[in-house]
């Protein structure tokens, strides 16, 4: 697994992350091999412990100084993580020891401990190891050393895990809850401490300045999340506020439109009757951070390639009437999809479940986001009646976002395939799931379910989440997707273009799909819902999607399928079929 010397070096700025989705994040990049990867990042409070760590360095109980406790695989005692430290995790694929296969992993520590020295040099603060001692320290000839950052990391099969953690201007006393990195005596201190001036953007930079030099001798690409994110970004429900509202609510003379007809105008490519724009000051915000300062009036007519023909044939209908009959939702009508009429009359459909409410508010998305409602334990059953009735082989599941829920809404999902299964046996199920907030448990139940494929969106490029999904997680997003592809199944995601993404982004997000093992993925336009919603910033064409179809399959994704029409669920089964015979090919 030994790097080429052209591999370029992928850096990404994650924001906050929690550690157990950078945890998922760093194996999944790690099990695909062999790309160079640098992940950069805060975490929330947490203390960690090394696989030789001492519990009883822990003095409190954590839960009441607000953090969390994590068992790892790196090296080391226990040590802290949280807001204001810079974590570093790079996953390189190291040459060998004196030209052997074994990696030199004294000398790559050396390597990690001198790039943060070199990083504090820059910065205007002497910094040097001490004797004895692992990590980074200022005053190392003075009387009384500080440790300004901790290196722990893990090497196996000449590849890397974990990294070091550089103290920006974290709050200090948090280490006096626990002995660092099982120290006795010896002081901890950060830039700000040592009156260093700088933001974590300035560390940031000049961290990837000297980590390009190091490690990127074949090039290197760089790409951030957003550097705020707000509490006020979130759906009131994620804020903890109560109800939302109904999503894409369009105000106008004669009152508030309707949802469903909103809906039935958007499947249709209809533009909403709003005499102005809608969309709120701070998601237009949102965008203007991100670099995004106008986008296309809702109004505008639309090329050609983005017209979906109607088709309301006996098929449809037939569909129609067994959702209605069994108090059944589709996300082809809650979302407004163009290809409802094609699909529908093919006799397929993409059913969810949990509701019809969702908890979060995407900036894309026209799913209703007022406060849900209690999961319905009958729904599985009736899925599966559905299934059955319509005789499919294949059936896609979807859901919303259900953080009201403990297991965001997980073993309803579980139980939906498994009903399924009871009355179909030979129906292969995809589900399309929300992050479950990360919750590994959770997303067990669902992989122990064992659908055919395990879809997961990650739905635009780096820059654009906050403005696109903010209540949702990149890195979170990529971690779920790792885990999914741990755990042996055929995984899924999908981009929606056309929200001020430049071809450089997608295809940056393309490699991090490709990083966590993504077999599929699906690329399509993005059609304004409302005019509440995000504008559409340009419209792709045909050849250019053609372009990141040809670029994903290229990198290693066994199936990307890309057009201006194609949604998630789009050809599902027949981009199932595939990654499955690429897959057994490969085999």
């Amino acid at each position: 697994m030994n790097r080429s010397p052209d591999a370029p070096l992928h850096v990404r700025w994650l924001g906050r992350v929690r550690y157990q989705d950078a945890w998922a994040l760093q194996h999944g990049l790690f099990d695909q091999g062999p790309d160079q990867h640098l992940l950069l990042l805060e975490h929330p409070h947490v203390y960690t412990l090394g696989v030789r760590a001492d519990p009883a360095h822990i003095l409190v109980d954590p839960a009441t100084v607000g953090a969390e406790v994590v068992a790892t695989d790196r090296g080391g005692d226990v040590t802290y993580h949280g807001p204001g430290q810079l974590v570093g995790y790079p996953i390189l694929s190291l040459p060998g020891k004196d030209g052997g296969t074994m990696a030199d992993t004294v000398a790559y520590v050396a390597a990690v401990e001198q790039l943060v020295i070199d990083v504090l040099a820059d910065l205007g603060l002497p910094a040097d190891r001490l004797p004895g001692f692992p990590g980074v320290w200022v005053d190392v000839a003075g009387p009384a050393p500080r440790k300004i950052c901790a290196i722990g990391v893990r090497v196996s099969r000449g590849r890397t895990l974990h990294g070091f953690a550089l103290n920006v201007a974290p709050d200090l006393a948090m280490f006096g809850h626990i002995v660092p990195c099982g120290l006795v005596g010896k002081e901890v201190t950060s830039l700000a401490a040592e009156r260093v001036d700088v933001s974590m953007e300035q560390v940031v930079d000049a961290v990837v300045a000297r980590a390009t030099a190091r490690w990127g001798a074949g090039g290197h690409d760089r790409h951030d999340v957003v550097w705020r994110h707000r509490a006020s970004d979130l759906a009131p429900f994620s804020r903890g506020e109560g109800p939302g509202e109904l999503a894409g609510t369009v105000r106008s003379p004669v009152g508030a439109e309707s949802a469903q007809n909103l809906r039935r105008r958007a499947a249709s490519g209809q533009p909403s009757p709003a005499a102005a724009e809608g969309t709120s000051v701070r998601l237009l915000g949102r965008l203007a951070e991100a670099g995004v300062a106008q986008g296309l009036a809702i109004g505008e007519r639309k090329p050609e390639w983005m017209r979906a023909n109607v088709r309301i044939g006996d098929d449809y209908l037939r569909l129609k009437r067994t959702m209605r009959d069994l108090d059944l939702v589709t996300v082809c009508e809650e979302a407004g999809c163009p290809n409802i009429f094609e699909c529908w009359a093919d006799g397929t459909a993409t059913f969810m479940v949990n509701g019809e409410r969702c908890t979060r508010a995407c900036g894309f998305c026209l799913v209703d986001t007022r406060k849900p409602e209690p999961a319905d334990p009958g729904e599985p059953e009736r899925v599966a009646e559905a299934v059955e009735r319509m005789g499919l082989d294949y059936v896609v599941l979807t859901t919303v976002a259900r953080d009201d829920l403990a297991d965001g809404g997980a073993l309803h999902i579980a139980a939906t395939i498994e009903a399924i299964r009871r009355r179909t046996p030979d129906a292969q199920v995809e589900v399309l799931i929300s992050d479950c907030k990360g919750d590994p448990a959770a997303l067990q139940l669902i992989f122990d379910a064992r659908p055919e494929v395990l879809a997961h969106n990650v739905e635009t490029v780096p820059r654009l989440q906050r403005a696109v999904r903010p209540s949702a997680s990149y890195a979170r997003s990529l971690a779920v997707l790792a885990r999914a592809k741990r755990a042996g199944l055929i995984t899924k995601s999908s981009l929606v273009v056309g929200m001020g993404e430049t071809t450089d982004e997608v295809e940056a997000a393309l490699v991090d799909l490709r990083g966590v093992g993504t077999d599929i993925v699906t690329i399509g336009q993005y059609l304004r819902p409302t005019s509440h919603h995000l504008p559409v910033a340009r419209w792709w064409t045909p050849d250019e999607l053609a372009a990141l179809k040809a670029a994903g399959e290229a990198m290693g994704i066994t199936h990307v399928e890309a057009s201006p029409l194609t949604r998630s669920s789009h050809h599902a089964k027949q981009a199932a079929a595939a990654a499955r015979a690429t897959l057994a090919f490969a085999d």
